[in-house]
């Protein structure tokens, strides 16, 4: 690759200089964004329950000459996400970038949720990209540079295998990012929603035990096929840089043509 071509890419994609926190980044999707940006040149605070999903996580990425930190945090609770917010910045300072990417996927029949399946999925997939967003946000358009980008899910936008609350708490969030691109953006910070189709991560271990399902579910897509977290790492990297800064308040489906079959 030619020099001009490298200046090129760089002065679009480069994340060098930038720090990126992602939620749920130790496993799926999540690790597979933050793998990307700390590749990309960010540095990554990963932000999970588990500890030793944490580090092994931290661990490869610094293995491979990545800056990279964990924190260890539970975002079901409003403390718990101010304990978040303010250990993300001890390791390389207040971020660029705020991904978020944790995610519960409680979804029993309709007649069976109760307030603890509603409080925890809404707390989780929703509360807490709003208040992270509030934490952060205005620091980011101080300084006139900021994105924030959310992991959303089918079942935003249609019905199906028992959305229940879980899609309520994922239409919250497109809403969110919508609210949160109008109030920020003239001030250089973004906020978009990637739409995953279905992604053979570990928050959908429990419809992986049904082959057939999984099957008629890659049978919706374009291109045959279920997703995997690696679909992921170019549309964040994009989302993150320059390159993205006209885009905002959008929902970004990364689903090989599911929602539009």
């Amino acid at each position: 690759m030619n020099r001009a071509i490298q200046d090129h890419l760089r002065q679009l994609f480069c994340l060098d200089g930038r720090t990126a926190v992602v939620t749920g980044g130790s496993s799926g999707i999540g690790r597979a964004i933050a793998t990307s940006l700390a590749r990309a040149g960010a540095a990554v605070v990963v932000v999970a329950r588990g500890r030793a999903a944490l580090d092994d996580t931290v661990a490869e990425l610094t293995t491979a000459g990545c800056r990279a930190a964990a924190v260890q945090g539970d975002l079901s609770t409003r403390s718990g996400v101010r304990a978040v917010a303010d250990a993300v910045v001890e390791p390389f300072g207040e971020p660029d970038v705020v991904v978020s990417s944790a995610g519960v996927n409680l979804r029993p029949p309709m007649a069976e949720i109760d307030e603890t399946v509603w409080d925890t999925t809404m707390a989780v997939n929703l509360e807490a990209p709003f208040w992270l967003g509030q934490q952060f946000a205005p620091g980011m358009a101080e300084r006139g540079y900021g994105r924030l980008i959310h992991v959303s899910s089918q079942q935003a936008h249609r019905a199906f295998v028992t959305s229940g609350v879980y899609g309520v708490s994922k239409g919250g969030l497109e809403s969110l990012a919508r609210s949160q691109a109008e109030a920020w953006s003239a001030r250089g910070v973004t906020a978009n929603t990637l739409v995953p189709g279905f992604v053979l991560t570990p928050l959908n271990q429990r419809l992986q035990g049904d082959p057939e399902r999984v099957a008629a579910l890659a049978e919706r897509t374009f291109v045959g096929r279920n997703g995997v977290p690696d679909d992921f790492a170019g549309a964040a990297v994009f989302l993150a840089s320059a390159a993205s800064s006209y885009v905002t308040g959008q929902s970004i489906h990364v689903d090989g043509g599911f929602s539009v079959h």
